[in-house]
C-alpha cells in the first residue's frame, strides 16, 4: 500500500517531491538566515579583521560541502536517506540555537554542528528527490527545478527576516529565528514519513549492518556517536583555518582514490559518464569560486561601497533567491517545452553558458565604479543587475548539474557521487576565500588582478587607475580593491565558459545517451 501511495502524483510530479520541497525550504531558510549575518557578525560584533573573517567564512563554507561525502557514504551503506536527514537536521538545529549565545567559544562549536549536520542532510535530501524518478524520466529536470525553487524561497525570506532581526534587535534573534526554521523543516519531513508518502524509499540501507553490534552498541548508534565526535575536530579546523589546505589535499587524495575504485568497477559507458560528471564538477567548482563571493566580499562591498536603499547589506543576500523564485517556473516551462519539441540544449552547453553569465555578473560589479560618487559609493542598480545576471547563470548550471548527477551516476554509488558534486562548493568556498582576501587593503600592494594581463583590462572596465586611486583616500582604495578583483574573476570565468561551449560536441560523445 505504501508503495502505491508513494507513486501518487501532484501537478504531474511524485507527491513526495513537494514534501521534500518544503523540508528543504525550511532547512535552507535556516542556512541562508545564518549566512546573511555571519560576515557582519564577525566584523562588527566579534571585531575580527577582514582577513580573519574571510578565512573563517571560507573554512565554514567549504567544510559544509565536504561532509556530504561522509554523509552520502553512510546513507548508502547504513542509515538510508530518512534517518540521515533526521540526524542532520537535529544537529543543525542545535548549531543554530547555540549560535545565539554570543561568545567566541560557542561560535566555533555552533559552526561545527552546522557543518556536521549538513553532511547528513544536504546530499541525502537531494538524492531522495532523484530516487522519485526513473532514469530517462523527462520530468526529472523540471522536478529538480521545482525542488530548487523551494531552496530559494527559503534563501529569499531568510536574509530579509533574519537580517532585519539581527541588525535591528540583536544577533541572537536573527540566529534564533534560523534555528526555528530548521525545526520546522524537520517537522515537515517527519510528517511525510509518518503519512507513508515515500513508501519504502529511503529506508535503512542495510538492516543487518545497522543492527550489528560492536561493544554492545548498534552500528546505527555508532554513526551518531561518530558524528558527535567530529564536532570538536570541525571546530578546530574552522578556528585554525590557515591550515585548511592540508585538509584540501587529504580530501583530494581520498576522492581520487575512491573514484579510481569506482572506475575499475564501472562499465565502459559508465566510465564515460563518470568522466563527464567529473568535468561538470570542475566547471561547477569554477562557478562557485566566483559565485560564493556573495556571502563574503560582495556583502562587505554592499555594506561599504554601495549606496543601499530600502535594505541593509545582510538583506542584499536575498536578491539572488528572489530572482530564482521569479525565474524558476518560467525556466521549468522552458525546459519542458524544449524537451517536447526536441530543442532542449544539452547539459554541457547549459553548464558553459552558466559560467559565461556569472562572469558577466561580476563584470557588472566591476563596471559600477565608473559611476561612483564623492564618498566612493556606487549606485545600487549595479548590485541589483549584477546579481540578476549571475542568477541566470546559476539557473543554467546548478539545478541542471544536480539533476545530471542522479542520471549519470551508477545507482549503487549515487549518494557518494552526489557528495562529489557538492565538493564543487567545497573547493569553491576554499578558493573563494583566497580570492576574497585579495580585496583587503594592503597599502602600496597590488593584487594579481591589477598586474600582468589585467593591468590594461582592469582600468578600462572599472574606469580606475591604481596609481591615481591611492591619493583619493581609504574609501576609494577599498572600492578599487573590490571592483578590480570582481573584474578579474569575471573575465577569467567568462572566457572559460566560452571554451566550455566550444567543446560541447566532444563532451556529448561520453554521456551515453544522457542529454
Amino acid at each position: 500500500m505504501k508503495n502505491q501511495v508513494a507513486e501518487q502524483t501532484l501537478f504531474g510530479h511524485p507527491k513526495g517531491l513537494f514534501y521534500l520541497f518544503f523540508a528543504e525550504l525550511w532547512e535552507r531558510f535556516s542556512f541562508y538566515g545564518m549566512r546573511a549575518l555571519l560576515m557582519l557578525y564577525m566584523t562588527q560584533y566579534l571585531m575580527y579583521d577582514d582577513k580573519m573573517s574571510f578565512g573563517i567564512f571560507a573554512a565554514y563554507g567549504s567544510l559544509v560541502y565536504v561532509t556530504p561525502l561522509i554523509g552520502g557514504i553512510v546513507a548508502d551503506k547504513i542509515l538510508g536517506y530518512k534517518k540521515s536527514i533526521i540526524l542532520g537536521g537535529i544537529l543543525m538545529a542545535a548549531g543554530h540555537f547555540i549560535l545565539t549565545i554570543e561568545h567566541p567559544i560557542t561560535f566555533y562549536s555552533a559552526l561545527a554542528l552546522l557543518i556536521v549536520g549538513n553532511g547528513f542532510f544536504k546530499p541525502n535530501i537531494s538524492s531522495f528527490v532523484g530516487s522519485l524518478y526513473q532514469k530517462g524520466d523527462e520530468r526529472r529536470d523540471s522536478g529538480f527545478m521545482i525542488f530548487y525553487m523551494g531552496v530559494n524561497i527559503g534563501g529569499w525570506i531568510a536574509p530579509l527576516l533574519c537580517g532585519w532581526l539581527g541588525i535591528t534587535y540583536g544577533w541572537h534573534y536573527g540566529f534564533g529565528l534560523a534555528g526555528i526554521g530548521m525545526l520546522f523543516g524537520l517537522f515537515v519531513f517527519n510528517r511525510a514519513i509518518k503519512k507513508g508518502v515515500f513508501g519504502k524509499k529511503g529506508e535503512v540501507a542495510n538492516k543487518k549492518l545497522y543492527e550489528q553490534r560492536f561493544a554492545g552498541i548498534k552500528t546505527g548508534q555508532l554513526v551518531t556517536i561518530g558524528a558527535i565526535l567530529m564536532i570538536p575536530i570541525m571546530a578546530l579546523i574552522v578556528k585554525f583555518n590557515e591550515f585548511e589546505h592540508y585538509l584540501v589535499w587529504l580530501v583530494s587524495f581520498g576522492i581520487i582514490t575512491i573514484l579510481f575504485v569506482i572506475f575499475k568497477q564501472a562499465t565502459k559507458t559508465e566510465r564515460g559518464q563518470l568522466g563527464v560528471l567529473i568535468y561538470f564538477t570542475i566547471l561547477a567548482c569554477l562557478f562557485f569560486i566566483v559565485f560564493e563571493q556573495a556571502g563574503s566580499s560582495l556583502t562587505l562591498f554592499a555594506e561599504r561601497n554601495v549606496d543601499l536603499r530600502g535594505i541593509n547589506a545582510s538583506q542584499s543576500n536575498s536578491l539572488n533567491s528572489f530572482y530564482i523564485i521569479l525565474l524558476a517556473i518560467p525556466f521549468t516551462w522552458l525546459w519542458t517545452y524544449l524537451s517536447r519539441t526536441h530543442k532542449n540544449p544539452s547539459s554541457p552547453f547549459k553548464m558553459g553558458l552558466g559560467l559565461v553569465l556569472v562572469g558577466l555578473g561580476f563584470l557588472t560589479f566591476g563596471y559600477s565604479s565608473n559611476y561612483m560618487n564623492d564618498t566612493a559609493q556606487v549606485p545600487m542598480l549595479f548590485l541589483i543587475a549584477g546579481i540578476f545576471i549571475y542568477t541566470l547563470g546559476e539557473l543554467f548550471l546548478s539545478p541542471i548539474g544536480l539533476s545530471k548527477v542522479t542520471e549519470l551516476s551508477p545507482k549503487k554509488f549515487i549518494s557518494f557521487l552526489m557528495g562529489v558534486w557538492f565538493l564543487a562548493s567545497f573547493y569553491g568556498h576554499f578558493f573563494a576565500g583566497k580570492i576574497a582576501q585579495l580585496t583587503t587593503i594592503v597599502e602600496g600592494e597590488e593584487s594579481i588582478f591589477t598586474k600582468g594581463i589585467f593591468a590594461n583590462l582592469t582600468p578600462k572596465i572599472t574606469g580606475l587607475d591604481y596609481q591615481e586611486i591611492q591619493s583619493m583616500g581609504e574609501a576609494h582604495l577599498q572600492l578599487y580593491s573590490y571592483v578590480s578583483v570582481f573584474t578579474g574573476i569575471g573575465l577569467v570565468t567568462f572566457f572559460i565558459g566560452l571554451l566550455a561551449i566550444l567543446i560541447v560536441p566532444f563532451i556529448k560523445k561520453f554521456m551515453g545517451g544522457v542529454k
